[in-house]
């Protein structure tokens, strides 16, 4: 079959602890990574602007919070899983960290260029439209990331090995 692909693609590691980099699977560990994002991304701005702070201040703000959401989504699942609290934080610091930065990135480089939508507010549409759109491009740019890393045994892949003992 695919033999010549896969031969290089696992070091170290076990075929049957890997699951295949394919699109559906960089599609769920991308919309794991999006809900703990919004979730931290969404609250962070919005604390950010109810209290009036500067866009700096916000952003940062939403972006640890990204971090911190993401992070505790995976921490969640691996300390189910059965890993104690230090291996679970590093399998969550394995799984996410590329895929969160990458999110952050585009999420936050498109409300930053999005006309006004720095200056939004809460009542605004534009203030939940940019967030919203940002959001779902930050998406669509952090899947090939995923897909790039679950194929090398990394982000995601390193989550599907623990479930899978």
């Amino acid at each position: 079959m695919d033999h010549e692909h896969t031969a290089h693609v696992h070091t170290g590691h076990t075929d049957a602890a890997q699951p295949g980099a394919t699109w559906a699977v960089a599609v769920q560990a991308t919309l794991h990574c999006l809900t703990g994002c919004a979730i931290g991304e969404v609250l962070g701005m919005v604390i950010g602007t109810a209290f009036g702070w500067g866009n700096l201040s916000t952003t940062v703000l939403a972006i640890a919070l990204a971090f911190l959401f993401g992070y505790s989504l995976t921490l969640r699942g691996a300390l189910k899983g059965g890993l104690d609290f230090r291996a679970a934080v590093q399998v969550a610091l394995a799984a996410d960290t590329l895929s969160i930065a990458v999110m952050e990135l585009i999420d936050n480089g498109v409300i930053v260029l999005w006309p006004d939508a720095m200056d939004a507010e809460l009542a605004d549409l534009l203030f939940w439209a940019s967030l919203a759109i940002s959001l779902a491009i930050a998406f669509v740019v952090t899947v090939p990331v995923n897909k790039w890393m679950i194929g090398r045994g990394k982000g995601h892949a390193v989550v599907h090995q623990h479930h899978a003992h």
